[in-house]
């Protein structure tokens, strides 16, 4: 009867260990990365502050991992570099009553870079100087991310002649987000590689900051990526070369330079060769 009864306290202790651990997992998804703005989300689904939930292997909310030698997308140095700081010290440039004052945020970026990790990369120095130029392009064209889209909207943009990407009737794409991305081939594109209905929806853009940042920086990885490390002129010809260089509009090409060296010089680091283009 001992034996009997010491085999049923076994059985039981184990029926027990069961359903613990069973209810653990539960709990962690409960907290998965659902944090207030202010917090992290640990590796592990909890919220909190502090390395341990803004450290390695953070999910969500203000992370602050260490730096990945090779740069490695917002996980690791494009998160340290675009600090609440600098991107807060740009949009409290823009007025008041700005748009984008409440649509733009540090954690919208961030979640949008994660897609795209080879943003930022290469040495410390290459990583600045590409987020430095970036977010010229970015201050300019949304006015100190102001503007969620362009002022002109008489012009729908629509190329009849893109069969892959066909406007859909009564949308129009002109420029949204912080590139102004424009155009239904671009709209069609950026939202086949990001996973939104660019042709039929192009307004998300304009609706949705993780989307709106997505599609800049998938403009940016397709587009100008390539030619940064041949200057910041390079990637002004990529942005809207064939309106502004070679003289057309310099004082727009000059305010480019300005937000680049000044971003430059606030990452301590020279602004290269190039400048101009």
């Amino acid at each position: 009867m001992a034996l009997l009864k010491m085999k049923k306290d076994v059985l039981l202790t184990f029926v027990l260990l069961g359903i613990v651990a069973l209810a653990i997992p539960t709990h962690v998804m409960s907290q998965n990365c659902n944090c207030a703005p202010n917090l992290c989300c640990s590796q592990y689904g909890f919220c909190g502050t502090g390395e341990e939930y803004c450290g390695q292997g953070c999910k969500g909310g203000p992370c602050t991992p260490s730096p990945t030698p090779s740069g490695g997308g917002s996980g690791g140095s494009v998160a340290n570099i675009v600090t609440p700081a600098f991107f807060d010290g740009i949009k409290n440039q823009a007025g008041a009553n700005c748009a984008g004052k409440s649509f733009y945020t540090r954690d919208a970026f961030l979640n949008a870079a994660n897609s795209f990790s080879k943003f930022g990369s290469g040495s410390a120095d290459d990583s600045k100087r590409e987020i430095a130029a970036f977010f010229a392009h970015v201050t300019h064209e949304t006015g100190y991310l102001c503007f969620l889209e362009e002022s002109d909207k008489s012009n729908a943009y629509c190329d009849q002649r893109d069969t892959k990407y066909p406007c859909v009737a009564g949308k129009s794409y002109y420029g949204r987000g912080p590139l102004q991305i424009t155009g239904n081939h671009n709209y069609g594109a950026a939202g086949q590689a990001i996973h939104f209905d660019g042709l039929n929806s192009p307004e998300t853009v304009a609706k949705d900051p993780v989307v709106s940042f997505k599609t800049a920086l998938w403009y940016w990885m397709t587009n100008v990526h390539s030619v940064v490390n041949q200057g910041f002129g390079e990637t002004i010809q990529k942005i809207n070369g064939a309106v502004e260089c070679n003289g057309k509009q310099r004082d727009k090409v000059n305010a480019r330079i300005g937000y680049y060296t000044n971003y430059c010089q606030k990452f301590s680091i020279s602004p290269g060769e190039n400048l101009s283009c």
